[in-house]
């Protein structure tokens, strides 16, 4: 999730996309406005279709797919189920890692240091993400990127700013 944050937060601030955020058509925030300033522009409904997708994979997570063991229980560290259950009872849908299958004949050694470059990568994804929200919150937290962070009002920890409930 960091790496998904990290790299959105770097090509929204940067690309729009040409086609309508919205089946009203509404456009996409503008590149004019700050990451944080972007999100709080995204209508309601899609902050929740985000969320809705996020927790459906973290739910499919916490139950091993139907098949594996929770990883509180044993489960490989990293060993994220595949969709074979779902694919088989619902409808076709491809794996998160390696859709294509073509690491299926990887060494043992070469997935552990795959492995281990991923959680690395994970951690430095958070770091940079944090990075960014602190620096635009906080003039001057972040010395590195002081040239290039912009004065955010709103509060990040906040996804729904004041409009966020279950009921």
């Amino acid at each position: 999730i960091a790496m998904f944050a990290f790299v959105g937060y770097i090509v929204q601030s940067n690309i729009v996309f040409p086609w309508p955020q919205t089946t009203a058509g509404a456009a996409h925030p503008s590149v004019d406005l700050l990451p944080e300033e972007q999100w709080d522009a995204v209508p309601l409904g899609a902050k929740w279709q985000i969320f809705a997708v996020i927790s459906a994979l973290e739910l499919w997570d916490e139950c091993g797919g139907g098949y594996l063991p929770h990883y509180t229980k044993g489960r490989k560290p990293g060993q994220y189920p595949t969709f074979q259950l779902f694919r088989d009872n619902v409808h076709f849908v491809l794996d998160l890692y390696d859709p294509a299958g073509f690491n299926k004949k990887m060494s043992e050694e070469t997935k552990e240091r795959r492995l281990t470059a991923e959680i690395n990568n994970g951690r430095l994804a958070m770091l940079g993400i944090f990075g960014f929200i602190s620096a635009d919150k906080v003039s001057g937290s972040v010395p590195l990127l002081n040239d290039i962070a912009s004065p955010y009002s709103g509060d990040p920890m906040i996804p729904f700013e004041g409009q966020f409930s279950y009921f």
